[in-house]
C-alpha cells in the first residue's frame, strides 16, 4: 500500500474542510466551522490497481496576517488548492498558495479547485480558464470532489 500526504490549502472559508468531509464521510453541513491549526483524516482509495491511504491535512486558512506555519507542508507529495468562485480575492490567492507550498515541495504534484460552483450561473463559468487539473467543486452538491482528490493522487502515483 501506498501512503500520501495531502494538503488543502487556500483562504479561510473557501470550503477545504467541506471538500474533506464529502470526500471522506460523504456528508456536508453548512455552518462555518474555522480549522484552527491542522486536522488529520485518513481514507483509502485504487489507483491503477493500487491502493492507496491518503492522509489528508485540512490546514486552517490563510489570511493577511497569518501564515501558515511552514512545517504544515513538510512532507506532503500533493496539494489541492482551494478558492471560492464567488470570492475574487481567494482566487487571487492562490499563486500566493502555490508559491509557497512548491518553494517547500518543489516536486509535489497539485490540482485546482473551484469551489462553490453550484453558487455560479453557467455563463459565469465561461469565464474562468480549466486548465487539465482545474475543476469545478461544490461540496454542498457533490461535484467533482472524488475527481479531484483521484486527479491528485493518479498525478502523485504516476
Amino acid at each position: 500500500m501506498i501512503r500520501k500526504k495531502i494538503l488543502l490549502l487556500g483562504d479561510f472559508n473557501v470550503g477545504k474542510t467541506s471538500l474533506i468531509r464529502r470526500y471522506v464521510d460523504n456528508t456536508f453541513d453548512d455552518k462555518y466551522l474555522t480549522t484552527i491549526g491542522v486536522k488529520i483524516s485518513k481514507t483509502l482509495c485504487t489507483i491503477d490497481e493500487i491502493s492507496c491511504e491518503m492522509i489528508i491535512w485540512d490546514i486552517e486558512g490563510a489570511t493577511p496576517s497569518k501564515e501558515i506555519p511552514l512545517h504544515y507542508y513538510r512532507g506532503a507529495s500533493g496539494a489541492i488548492f482551494v478558492a471560492d468562485v464567488n470570492r475574487k480575492e481567494t482566487l487571487e490567492n492562490l499563486e500566493k498558495h502555490q508559491a509557497v507550498f512548491l518553494a517547500q515541495n518543489p516536486d509535489s504534484s497539485f490540482v485546482i479547485a473551484y469551489n462553490k460552483s453550484d453558487l455560479l450561473l453557467e455563463k459565469e463559468k465561461d469565464t474562468f480558464t480549466l486548465e487539465k487539473y482545474t475543476f469545478f467543486t461544490s461540496a454542498k452538491e457533490d461535484i467533482n470532489i472524488e475527481t479531484v482528490f483521484l486527479a491528485l493522487m493518479e498525478q502523485i502515483i504516476q
